[in-house]
């Protein structure tokens, strides 16, 4: 329990000064904050063109569930890639291994101001869409939390890779993009793979955020059964595995010049 203590001590400190790190970056703290509030609704016009109703969706849980990806993605991934990089190449990360941290204290305690809040804006963006989107009360709300805690820790991984091969924290807009783009439009966020033809949804289930996504819409719908929310779960954690194993043999600890 000692051990336990002392490593959460240090992982909170670690985390309150990311934080103040990330305090003084206006624009990464607009666009983790502001972009997943702001971006599901101008795909609405291409929603509502979707016939949701024979799937067994609403308008506003298609939108809450874009909001969650685009969370997954601006508050989280691609704010942890521009961190990442950022105190890498400023020599923080490296003052930061000669002390008692380990290395997976030290990733994780930059990622845990991001993950907050990300955990943050789903609580808002559920109460929220309950209140103006009518998205009711969720079906299944044990799969919530699962759908949420996959989707933020496997993009936190995911980032994490890419910061490896990532050299300044402007080219991090462009190693950023291809998971960005599969993301959104093969992974349920923008178009829910229940519209999509079913040899190509197969396929887009198996991309790194679709477990997420596909739980936390079945916590609403109620529609997943058994097999699919083990399936969901075994896909979500093999691709966590992956990423952190990527993470430990490839990622980069000294600057890249």
């Amino acid at each position: 329990m000692g051990g336990v203590r002392v490593v959460g001590r240090r992982l909170g400190a670690l985390g309150r000064a990311e934080l103040a790190l990330l305090g003084r970056n206006r624009g990464v703290v607009f666009t983790a904050l502001a972009v997943p509030l702001l971006l599901p609704f101008s795909a609405r016009p291409a929603i509502d063109q979707l016939d949701l109703r024979k799937q067994g969706l609403t308008i506003g849980t298609t939108l809450l569930t874009a909001a969650i990806g685009f969370s997954f993605l601006f508050a989280v991934y691609t704010s942890l890639v521009n961190a990442y990089v950022a105190r890498r190449e400023e020599l923080v990360l490296k003052r930061l291994r000669t002390g008692e941290l380990s290395d997976a204290e030290i990733l994780t305690g930059t990622a845990l101001p991001a993950l907050g809040i990300g955990l943050a804006q789903a609580l808002v963006l559920c109460a929220g869409s309950a209140a103006l989107l009518h998205t009711g009360a969720p079906r299944a709300p044990y799969l919530i939390l699962p759908g949420l805690l996959a989707g933020y820790l496997v993009s936190a991984a995911l980032a994490a890779l890419t910061a490896s091969f990532t050299r300044t924290v402007e080219s991090g807009q462009v190693t950023a993009l291809p998971l960005m783009f599969l993301s959104m439009v093969g992974s349920g966020i923008t178009f829910p793979t229940e519209v999509m033809p079913e040899k190509l949804a197969a396929v887009c289930e198996l991309l790194p955020l679709s477990p997420a996504i596909r739980l936390f819409r079945g916590g609403w719908t109620g529609q997943l059964s058994t097999g699919e929310v083990l399936g969901a779960l075994v896909t979500a954690l093999a691709w966590l595995f992956l990423a952190v194993f990527a993470v430990r043999r490839r990622f980069r600890w000294e600057p890249r010049r």
